[in-house]
């Protein structure tokens, strides 16, 4: 039980940091507003996790 509580713990601090980076950080970079840059924010996460959960069924096969 402890250690699924300490999971979402450290989801939850990993999860606050990031959206404080993004939050404080993310006006200073220049990034400009593109529709191919918003079509790869969206689909890159989804699609980088579809690749690594393949890859780790190919590698137990």
């Amino acid at each position: 039980m402890d250690n699924k509580l300490l999971l979402v713990a450290k989801i939850l601090i990993l999860s606050l940091g990031l959206s404080l980076l993004i939050k404080y950080g993310g006006p200073n970079f220049a990034i400009p507003e593109t529709n191919a840059i918003a079509l790869f924010a969206v689909l890159f996460p989804s699609s980088l996790l579809a690749v690594l959960l393949s890859w780790r069924i190919w590698l137990v096969k």
